[in-house]
């Protein structure tokens, strides 16, 4: 399982367009993820005082688009990278932050 946090409205909208996916998909080329034990750290470092937060509980094997853990070198951890939409099926729970 890897997670990625995002906006209700974000989802909300992937929803409607039956697939996810959001800027870094085209400047970077791929989405940013975090497995369980990163997501923590990636709210304190880019979400503070971000309301209305969800994390999405993403199952690797349903994804369509491809998927590679990647060195951040800012914080010396690998991360998983998908590199391309999400399918809405890959995503298995869909859980509120704040």
């Amino acid at each position: 399982m890897i997670y990625h946090v995002t906006t209700k409205s974000q989802w909300e909208e992937a929803i409607s367009k039956g697939f996810y996916e959001v800027e870094s998909l085209q400047t970077e080329g791929f989405i940013h993820m975090s497995k369980i034990d990163q997501v923590e750290g990636v709210l304190n470092r880019y979400y503070q005082n971000v309301p209305n937060l969800v994390l999405l509980h993403v199952e690797e094997t349903k994804l369509i688009a491809e998927i590679k853990f990647e060195l951040s070198p800012s914080v010396n951890q690998e991360f998983p990278h998908v590199f391309g939409a999400i399918n809405i099926d890959a995503v298995v729970k869909v859980e509120a932050i704040n």
